[in-house]
């Protein structure tokens, strides 16, 4: 760590600019710092309908990060029905800190699984059509989320190499990792059952609105090709996830197969368990958790 330290005061002094360290050995930036630095575009149409914006941050350091230089791509929570991009920044702001390229994105809610499933894809697409602009390493995709947001970034991940999955990602884009926070990768059906039993009256609508296109309890069969665990295998990307024991709306027994089968190869994806931890980490419990993600992008993307 103090030649990492001893290196960068070095450079910068005579360059400006960082040379190259492992992510957990950087010295956050400051708040002002990460303001001066970026040059940030919100909004960003990717498709037709209003709900599909992207905010990009570009880092004038980020190339100088060599293998490091992730793209990081974020989605919102909220259950496929609320929410925003702006209202879950606290998860985008370390890899800021850091001085990676981030993009935290919406997508199409209030519409059930199945579309919002479909607008990672297409804002992927939409930023390997337009790189000549935003000179993003698409070669090096993480794609994160938390609850909702982290279930789709599972799913895709997941389908990148299944040629019979549609909507398919473009040629040059490749997802080096996932972090999941909270994000169903199995028992939706479970997910379903918990929130449509809710007497909270959004929680209930969040149940219904799953898959609108069912007039009850969608079938386990349908829901089956919305789960990432229907696709794991051993090619897939590196996967970090955060799960809280204490989690009542993606409870850990959805997470129990799909971990057994992460744990398989410990040298390339983590878990992390946090036993009284609930659906959402709090300020402790996410500092620790990107402590622990830095580490893993550092030894364990390829």
């Amino acid at each position: 760590m103090h030649k990492n330290l001893l290196c960068l005061s070095l450079v910068a002094a005579l360059s400006g600019s960082p040379c190259f360290a492992q992510l957990a050995a950087l010295p956050d930036k400051t708040p002002a710092q990460v303001q001066a630095a970026y040059t940030v575009t919100k909004d960003v149409a990717y498709g037709t309908d209003k709900e599909q914006a992207l905010d990009i941050y570009l880092s004038p350091t980020a190339k100088s990060l060599k293998k490091e230089n992730y793209t990081i791509v974020f989605l919102h929570g909220g259950g496929y029905y609320v929410s925003d991009k702006s209202r879950e920044e606290r998860y985008i702001q370390p890899y800021l800190k850091k001085g990676l390229n981030v993009v935290n994105m919406n997508y199409r809610i209030k519409r059930g699984v199945p579309i919002a499933t479909e607008d990672l894809t297409y804002a992927l697409n939409f930023l390997r059509a337009n790189n000549s602009t935003y000179h993003l390493n698409l070669d090096r995709v993480i794609v994160t989320g938390f609850s909702a947001g982290a279930h789709i970034a599972s799913l895709v991940a997941v389908t990148a190499n299944d040629p019979a999955y549609s909507p398919k990602l473009a040629s040059g884009i490749k997802i080096a990792g996932v972090i999941n926070f909270s994000g169903p990768v199995d028992g939706l059906d479970v997910v379903e059952k918990v929130f449509t039993s809710n007497d909270v009256p959004v929680m209930h609508a969040i149940g219904v609105a799953l898959f609108p296109e069912t007039t009850e309890y969608a079938p386990k069969e349908y829901i089956r090709k919305f789960e990432p665990i229907t696709y794991f295998d051993k090619n897939d990307p590196p996967f970090f996830i955060w799960q809280g024991g204490k989690d009542d709306q993606v409870p850990p027994v959805t997470f129990e197969k799909f971990v057994a089968l992460l744990q398989q190869e410990p040298q390339k994806n983590e878990v992390l368990f946090v036993p009284e931890g609930q659906h959402s980490p709090n300020a402790n419990e996410l500092a620790d958790a990107y402590q622990a993600i830095f580490n893993f992008l550092d030894k364990k993307i390829k």
